[in-house]
C-alpha cells in the first residue's frame, strides 16, 4: 500500500512532502524508542505520540516509510525539518493509534517483525 493510500484511509494530513510511490510494507506502534530501535524495520509505518528529534532519528535508522501521529498530534520545527530532509513522511490523523492499527491490519499490512 502506498503512503498516499494509507493517508486517505486514516484521514491523515501530511506534515511533510509525501513520496506517493513509497510503499508501506508493515506497521509498528510503540512509544519506547529503544524498543522501536530493536524492532523497527524498513518501509514500516510507525505510529507514535512522540514528536521530538529522536523519533526522526529512529525512523531514519530503519529507513521507515512514515511516522504517523494519532489524535491530531502535530510535529513542528527542527524534527519536522529533519524528517523532510531524511525523506520520512510524517502524517497526523484524527484517529486513535488503536483505530489506525485496526485499519492497517484490515488492509493486510502486517506487523513489523
Amino acid at each position: 500500500m502506498t503512503i498516499e493510500h494509507l493517508c486517505t484511509l486514516i484521514e491523515g494530513k501530511p506534515l511533510t512532502t509525501l513520496d506517493t510511490d513509497r510503499t508501506v510494507v508493515s506497521g509498528y506502534t510503540c512509544d519506547l524508542l529503544s524498543w522501536v530501535m530493536a524492532k523497527g524495520s524498513p518501509d514500516a509505518a510507525w505510529i507514535t505520540v512522540q514528536t521530538h528529534m529522536n523519533v526522526v532519528a529512529v525512523a531514519a535508522l530503519h529507513d521507515m516509510a512514515c511516522i504517523i501521529l494519532p489524535e491530531n498530534i502535530t510535529m513542528e520545527g527542527a524534527p519536522l525539518e529533519k524528517a523532510e530532509e531524511e525523506g520520512i513522511a510524517v502524517l497526523t490523523s484524527p484517529k486513535s493509534a488503536y483505530e489506525i492499527c485496526g485499519i492497517m491490519m484490515c488492509e493486510g499490512i502486517p506487523a513489523s517483525e
